[in-house]
């Protein structure tokens, strides 16, 4: 009776586990140019999610300014071969304490306060060397900074580094590099935010595959969140070595690699039926491949994104001789299992 049951469930269970069929499912080629799409980047990948992301805008790769802010420090050097009495005071204020900016304004000595916030160093330069030079002809002014506290990008996450400051002509790539990123986060899940909206920045594109086109200039106040590597991710499932769950980093991964990682198809596995389910479990779309395409084409041809499912089918069973005998040792076990709790005097249902 026991074996009768047993034998049951495993033909229910092998009837149920084969392909799915329907409207939905779609073949190779169509994985193929979906495949195209997602070797794009994050932006083609989240609209195969059905999203409808905004494209970077120009605006921000163009440098800004560095402009001279409340508080900053400047060192201030001023040079006229006859009035060096006003040069040796000038220069030692300045190399020992420097220049604070205060309510907008810098005091030099026999100056009226000076109005530089705002400003870059070379309008400072320009503006003070008229101030001078309406009392001193001929007298030059060098400025520079000694502090300068422009603004800070702060990050969290993945990251060594909290904070990083920006100047008005730092990018990206550079704030990234300060602030080491952990080896393994995941940068497709990363993202830049500036004055509380989201930019349309492909970390992922610019650290790994080095496009500059996604290297914007950075600004004062802007925030980086580096996500974990668990933060996008696959499954694999139905008859594989292992089902699992596998990170993307990187926003993407190939079958072949997914397979692979799941330690491939044995046996039981239907080769001529690989699916990935994509999309809305309600709703998805089902693509049905083969172990043919898996050889013949190339990674970048075969690619999933995150929240994919690759399911094996089971392979149908063809030679009933060979089944029974791999289920034997099955039954056997039983037998010993059975024995053995009639001994100790219990039941088994």
């Amino acid at each position: 009776m026991t074996r009768c049951i047993i034998l049951s469930v495993w033909l229910l269970c092998a009837s149920c586990s084969g392909p799915y069929v329907g409207k939905n499912v779609f073949g190779a080629d169509e994985f193929v140019l979906d495949s195209y799409k997602i070797r794009e980047g994050k932006w083609a990948i989240l609209e195969l999610e059905g999203k409808n992301p905004e494209e970077l805008d120009e605006n921000l790769l163009v440098e800004s300014k560095d402009l001279i802010g409340e508080g900053d420090v400047l060192q201030i050097v001023v040079y006229h071969p006859k009035r060096t009495d006003i040069a040796h005071v000038v220069e030692h204020i300045g190399g020992h304490v420097g220049y604070q900016v205060r309510q907008g304004q810098i005091h030099l000595p026999d100056m009226p306060p000076i109005e530089i916030v705002g400003l870059t160093l070379e309008e400072v330069q320009a503006k003070l060397e008229r101030l001078y030079h309406e009392q001193i002809p001929g007298m030059e002014v060098f400025v520079s900074y000694k502090e300068h506290g422009a603004g800070k990008v702060e990050l969290i996450g993945q990251v060594e580094c909290s904070s990083v400051v920006v100047n008005g002509r730092m990018r990206l790539f550079d704030v990234l590099a300060k602030a080491r990123i952990a080896p393994g986060a995941n940068l497709f899940k990363s993202y830049v935010v500036r004055d509380g909206i989201l930019l349309s920045v492909d970390l992922n594109q610019l650290v790994k595959e080095g496009d500059m086109q996604q290297n914007i200039v950075m600004r004062a106040g802007d925030k980086i969140y580096i996500a974990e590597a668990s933060a996008a991710s696959l499954m694999v499932m139905g008859e594989v070595t292992r089902e699992r769950s596998i990170p993307l980093p990187s926003g993407f991964m190939s079958l072949r690699l997914a397979l692979a990682e799941a330690g491939g198809i044995p046996y039981t596995g239907d080769k001529s039926y690989i699916q990935v389910i994509r999309g809305n479990i309600a709703k998805p779309k089902i693509y049905t491949l083969s172990w043919e395409h898996l050889i013949h084409l190339p990674n970048d041809s075969l690619l999933l994104m995150p929240g994919d499912i690759v399911y094996v089918a089971a392979k149908p069973i063809t030679e009933w001789n060979r089944f029974i005998s791999q289920l034997l040792p099955s039954f056997t076990g039983f037998d010993l299992m059975f024995k053995n709790a009639s001994s100790w005097g219990i039941v088994v249902p």
